[in-house]
């Protein structure tokens, strides 16, 4: 496919949370920004007249979480590309069915998990793939937000997704096993506020992600990242990365290093989907990377209530 512009059709404007508009305030500003992309139409919901419009290309779908999954079949079947906010859907198995049509169709699926392109974790994942941390043994994230409002459907599911595909972009390895921990400390509604995972991956690696949200801080906007930091351990050295701020720092036995980068992952996210369409490729995450981040996050409500841990399927056994 050439390098022509995309037409976009904005499809929903719901999130997670009661005031979430990711379509408005994160989705729109940067379609609008790309050169590779023209918004061309919006509406509330799918109709068969907006998935049969030949200017559209990609379908942005934000709709509510409980009918994200069928919007984004409609729009595969349809020969649609798709940018889908998180999560892409509530259960495993609707994930696992939007990734099936994806596949199925050979359209373009990419689940908007942009936390990834931040330069600096991007820098991080070259270095842990240079080897520059030696053979990975274990790695340790924090995601947490301060203040807003929080998510009737708990913070797990609304935020978990990010450290959980930062994680297993880093390491390239699948999880096998999860135990893991929900707390509700100052909600008032009662969801869970505070995660805490305990992950095995394959290889042996284990990894450690605290993830929720906290009351508001002097020193953080609302709703803003108070802490989004991993720290890989490997055989030859610890890689420590603050993704809050934009330095990567390289502790080695013998000497350690600090690289500044910028920001804006929702711009990076919006040029790997429009490079994944003009190469014909799956994108990178692709529907498959979020079910398996929604196989996690099921595992960690089970763990939850059972107070054990809970062995995930081996890939391909679904």
């Amino acid at each position: 496919m050439s390098e022509r512009t995309l037409g976009v059709l904005l499809l929903g404007f719901a999130g997670l949370g009661p005031d979430q508009d990711h379509q408005q305030d994160m989705y729109l500003p940067a379609f609008e920004a790309h050169p590779g992309f023209d918004v061309v139409a919006k509406a509330t919901d799918l109709t068969d007249s907006a998935l049969a419009d030949p200017a559209v290309d990609v379908v942005s779908v934000c709709v509510a979480p409980d009918r994200r999954a069928d919007a984004v079949v409609a729009a595969l079947r349809a020969g649609k590309h798709v940018l889908v906010d998180k999560p892409l859907a509530l259960t495993a198995a609707d994930a696992a069915r939007v990734a099936a049509v994806a596949a199925e169709t050979g359209r373009v699926c990419l689940p908007a998990h942009h936390q990834r392109f931040h330069p600096m974790i991007a820098a991080a994942r070259g270095a842990v793939a240079g080897g520059k941390v030696g053979l990975p043994w274990n790695v340790q994230a924090d995601f947490l937000v301060a203040g807003g409002t929080p998510s009737p459907a708990g913070e797990l599911a609304n935020f978990a997704v990010y450290p959980l595909d930062v994680v297993l972009a880093l390491t390239g390895l699948r999880v096998r096993r999860v135990f893991a921990r929900l707390s509700t400390y100052w909600s008032d509604g009662g969801a869970d506020d505070f995660a805490l995972l305990f992950l095995t991956h394959e290889n042996g690696l284990t990894s450690t992600i605290s993830v929720g949200r906290t009351r508001e801080l002097a020193d953080t906007r609302p709703a803003g990242l108070a802490v989004h930091r991993y720290r890989v351990s490997g055989s030859h050295g610890v890689l420590d990365l603050d993704a809050s701020r934009p330095a990567v720092v390289l502790r080695r036995a013998e000497a350690s290093s600090s690289t500044w980068h910028g920001a804006g992952t929702v711009d990076r996210l919006l040029d790997e989907l429009h490079a994944a369409v003009a190469a014909g490729r799956p994108s990178s995450p692709s529907a498959a990377d979020a079910v398996h981040i929604a196989e996690i996050v099921d595992a960690v409500r089970t763990s939850a209530v059972s107070g054990t841990p809970v062995d995930l399927p081996q890939e391909g056994s679904r």
